[in-house]
């Protein structure tokens, strides 16, 4: 499957600048935005009466020309704008709409479908007091709300709330995808998104991470083939053994656990032996972290290991300094508090901040989170689908932790094991439901990659 690309606000301005040097007008890109908002509204909403609000800039020219084509589907339209359009584009998206144009204000009325094309990609500072509130109230009584890019109000790279929101049904954005619609907070708020195509080309390192392609099961293959993962167990032994059962659920050919007493529970497929014999040459991903307490030894022992590696939880912890991982082939899985233990206070956007400790450890980092990212030292960000949230429970991210070790043991590479098993643990979730706990989440696991 095609992986929506992700621009930042700056990048989605050099893509339309390259496109418009190639040939193709501000006012082709806005009549394409326009008529694609309106076919996505009338496919999602139906011919309710539409409310349109325009802003002063092209958000506004696209809500002018959404306007046109909703009308010409025999819509009822009302157009409210803040301001007379300020962007040449933007007068003659207005000047093209033959309906009348309210004054928004405090006295105008909602109506069935709203469509806020105030402001969008760019936006840096909040809206006024009085414009935020009665955005909100229009918003909430609208039967369907829909947003035209981005929510008003909010910051495009960072997903920050600039103003208080109400949640959207679904916003509908253009060439590419932007950090906000899948960056906590603003995610929460943007409903359904859909991508709309205006032609033009949004190659990035960044994008949405999509179902995974996993590598074919070679008829003639062995256990060793598919992949053994190695796991090294510590103190808490439920922890390893969620994520042990997790890389054997997600296909890996023979997982194993070094532990010096018997773990309760483990499947009999997992083998469970005394001793940690971390340079074998056939472990295709070490599992060290989940579980694993104050012995900080464990972590020292699989660091002599030339296998992958996938570093969790206390093994994060443990680790002290990120330049330890520098020459070992690791994905390391931090949540928001193990990351700042390890990296630091480190400025910037979460997708910066992912990206310089991605190249600081050299390792592939899967910042964990609501919105979780996967970064690679050379750049490249996965930005995970949203998340349900009834996954933040006790051991479910030990089960990701053994997904992923399961994905790079299979043959993936670090990068594509870690955006796969963060879809995998995504879709696992679904399928167990809510109230979900972690043992639920890898009996799920083999439903989920069935449904690739």
């Amino acid at each position: 499957m095609n992986r929506r690309p992700i621009l930042t606000a700056h990048a989605m301005r050099a893509a339309e600048q390259a496109a418009i040097d190639a040939g193709t007008s501000v006012e082709q890109l806005m009549e394409r935005a326009g008529a694609g908002l309106a076919e996505a509204a009338y496919r999602f909403a139906g011919p309710k009466p539409a409310l349109i609000l325009c802003g002063p800039g092209n958000n506004g020219g696209d809500g002018y020309v959404a306007a046109r084509h909703l009308a010409e589907r025999g819509v009822s339209v009302r157009v409210a704008a803040l301001s007379e359009p300020k962007s040449e584009s933007a007068k003659s998206a207005r000047a093209q709409w033959t309906g009348e144009v309210e004054q928004l204000s405090a006295d105008t009325g909602g109506w069935p479908l709203l469509i806020d094309a105030l402001f969008g990609t760019g936006l840096t500072r909040g809206l006024d007091e009085s414009v935020s509130l009665l955005l909100s109230e229009l918003v909430h009584e609208a039967a369907v709300a829909i947003a035209c890019d981005l929510p008003s109000g909010v910051e495009t790279d960072s997903g920050a709330l600039l103003n208080p929101l109400h949640d959207y049904d679904m916003t509908v954005t253009f060439g590419a995808l932007k950090p906000a619609h899948l960056l906590h907070p603003a995610m929460h708020k943007c409903g359904r998104i859909v991508l709309a195509d205006i032609g033009i080309a949004a190659s990035t390192e960044w994008h949405e991470i999509a179902p995974p392609g996993l590598p074919p099961l070679d008829p003639g293959g062995h256990k060793y083939d598919r992949g053994l993962v190695h796991a090294l167990a510590g103190a808490m032994p439920g922890a390893i053994a969620l994520a042990a059962k997790a890389a054997a659920r997600a296909g890996a050919g023979y997982v194993r656990v070094s532990t010096s007493r018997p773990i309760d529970g483990l499947p009999a497929a997992v083998v469970q032996i005394d001793t940690a014999p971390v340079n074998d040459e056939r472990i295709g991903c070490l599992l060290v972290g989940p579980g694993l307490g104050d012995a900080p030894q464990v972590l020292t022992l699989a660091l002599t290991s030339s296998a992958p590696k996938v570093i969790d939880a206390d093994g994060i912890t443990h680790l002290g300094e990120p330049e330890r991982l520098k020459g070992q082939d690791t994905i390391l899985t931090p949540h928001e508090g193990e990351f700042r233990n390890l990296f630091g206070e480190i400025a910037g956007t979460k997708p910066e901040r992912a990206i310089e400790a991605a190249r600081r450890s050299g390792a592939v980092v899967v910042y964990k989170g609501p919105d979780t990212l996967v970064a690679a030292p050379d750049g490249r960000i996965g930005f995970a689908p949203r998340a349900h949230p009834w996954l933040a429970s006790a051991g479910t991210g030990d089960v990701l932790a053994g997904l992923i070790a399961a994905m790079r043991a299979r043959g993936l590479s670090a990068f594509e094991a870690a955006c796969a098993g963060v879809w995998l643990h995504g879709r696992a979730a679904e399928i167990a439901g809510p109230q979900l706990i972690a043992d639920d989440l890898t009996d799920a696991i083999p439903a989920a990659i069935a449904a690739l």
